[in-house]
C-alpha cells in the first residue's frame, strides 16, 4: 500500500469576531459583509456562521507552511480592511470576554435551521470561534486506509495542541477559571470531543452510514454532523484537527498548523518503517484534554507510559523532539520551534488574564474586559498591518 509522500499539503479555516468599536460587543453584521461587495466576499471566500457576529475564511490548498502564513496574513489583512471601512473590528478568540448568546442573531439557511431545530438551546449558545487545520492525504483511495491508521494514532497529541493554542478564558462576563471553555460549550453537542478509535476506513464509514440511516444527519443539511477534535472531512481527502482554539496571534496559528502537519509527517514516516505510535484509549486521552482545557501549558498531562503527571512543557520538548526528524523535510522548523515562546510568553488566554488582572480583574470587571478586547484587537493585527 502506497504510503503519502512530504510534504502534506495544508490548509487552514479561521472563525472572527466582529466587533462595535464603540461598545467592544459584538455586532451583527456578516449578511452586510456578504452582500455589500459580493466579487470581494468571494475572493476572500467569506462564510457566515451560525451567528451573525461571526466571519469565516479559508486559506487555499497550500504546499507547505511558508504558503499557508502567507494565506492567513492575507486573509486577515483583507477582512481587517474590509471591517475597518465599515467602522467595524475584528478579534481573534475563541470567545468573546462578555458577549452574551442571547443577545445573538441567528443566520437564516437550511443549515443553521435544520441545526437549531435538531439541537435546541445546546446550538444557541454555540458562540465560539475555532481553528481548523487540514493536513491533505491525495486522492488515491488507499490513502483513505492509512488517514484512518494515522488518526488513531494522531489522536494523543491533540490535547498537547488544545493547550498550546487555548485563547477562551472567559464566557459572558466570567472569568471561568478554564483556558479554553470554548471546549465546554461545544461538547454540549453529540459527536464531539476525542473520537475511539477506529478498524478501517470501512469501519469508520460502516458507522457513520448507521448514522446517516437513523436519521442523525438530518433531512435537509446531508453533511455528516460528525464534530470530533480530528476526523477525516466527510468532503475532502484530508485530516481534519478541529480542537484548537483559534490563536489571537498569526505566530501562534502556524505553529499550531505546522505541528498539526509535523505529527502527520512523523507517523507517516513510522509506517513507512513498519512502525508506529501506540494506540491509547479514549479514556486516556480524554482526561488528557480536560487538563489542557482547565490549565493550558501550565498544567500537568498525563504521561500514560510511566503513569505520571508531567509538566505540560516537558511533554511539549518531548513532542518537539518526536517530529525533529521530519521538521526539515517540512520546511517548518523555525514555525515549529515558536512553541518555546509560547511556552515562555503564554498563550492568548494567558495573555487575557494577564491583561485583565493589569486592570483590576474582578474589582474592575467592566473596564477590564473592554480592555481585554482591545488587546484582543490589536493582537489580531500583529503581523499583519
Amino acid at each position: 500500500m502506497a504510503v503519502p509522500t512530504q510534504p502534506l499539503t495544508l490548509g487552514i479555516e479561521e472563525e472572527y469576531q466582529i466587533i462595535d468599536p464603540q461598545t467592544r460587543d459584538l455586532r451583527t453584521y456578516i449578511s452586510e459583509l456578504l452582500t455589500q461587495d459580493q466579487i470581494r466576499a468571494k475572493k476572500l471566500d467569506l462564510k457566515p456562521e451560525l451567528m451573525q457576529s461571526q466571519v469565516e475564511v479559508g486559506s487555499h490548498i497550500c504546499r507547505n507552511i511558508k504558503e499557508a502564513r502567507a494565506e492567513i496574513v492575507r486573509l486577515r489583512r483583507d477582512v481587517l480592511e474590509l471591517a475597518d471601512e465599515n467602522g467595524l473590528m475584528i478579534a481573534a478568540a475563541s470567545t468573546h470576554p462578555f458577549a452574551r448568546w442571547e443577545d445573538q442573531v441567528i443566520t437564516e439557511g437550511t443549515r443553521y435551521k435544520e441545526l437549531l431545530d435538531d439541537m435546541q438551546g445546546v446550538a444557541r449558545q454555540l458562540l465560539i470561534f475555532g481553528m481548523h487545520v487540514h493536513v491533505g492525504f491525495g486522492e488515491d483511495p488507499e490513502s483513505r486506509e492509512i488517514l484512518i491508521a494515522i488518526m488513531n494514532q494522531a489522536r494523543y497529541f491533540v490535547p498537547h495542541l488544545l493547550a498550546l493554542s487555548t485563547s477562551s478564558p472567559f464566557w459572558r462576563g466570567q472569568n471561568t477559571g478554564l483556558k479554553s471553555y470554548r471546549s465546554v460549550i461545544f461538547q454540549s453537542l453529540p459527536r464531539t470531543g476525542i473520537p475511539h478509535s477506529f478498524l478501517s476506513w470501512a469501519d469508520y464509514k460502516g458507522y457513520e452510514t448507521m448514522l446517516e440511516r437513523v436519521g442523525a444527519f438530518g433531512k435537509l443539511d446531508k453533511r455528516a454532523k460528525i464534530w470530533w477534535d480530528i476526523r477525516p472531512h466527510p468532503i475532502f481527502p484530508t485530516m481534519e484537527f478541529r480542537i484548537a482554539d483559534i490563536c489571537t496571534s498569526v505566530d501562534d496559528c502556524i505553529c499550531i498548523a505546522a505541528l498539526f502537519q509535523a505529527i502527520c509527517a512523523k507517523l507517516l514516516k513510522l509506517r513507512r518503517q513498519n512502525l508506529s505510535w501506540r494506540q491509547y484509549r479514549h479514556v486516556h486521552i480524554t482526561e488528557n484534554k480536560w487538563r489542557a482545557v482547565r490549565y493550558g501549558i501550565d498544567g500537568e498531562l498525563i504521561d500514560f507510559g510511566i503513569q505520571e503527571s508531567v509538566p505540560f512543557p516537558h511533554l511539549m520538548g518531548e513532542l518537539l523532539e518526536f517530529v525533529d526528524d521530519v521538521v526539515d523535510e517540512l520546511d517548518c522548523r523555525q514555525e515549529v520551534a515558536h512553541a518555546h515562546t509560547i511556552l515562555r510568553e503564554g498563550t492568548s488566554a494567558d495573555k487575557q488574564l494577564r491583561v485583565y488582572r493589569e486592570h483590576g480583574g474582578d474589582e474592575n470587571q467592566e473596564e477590564a474586559l473592554r480592555a481585554v478586547v482591545d488587546h484582543l484587537v490589536k493582537e489580531t493585527k500583529r503581523g499583519v498591518l
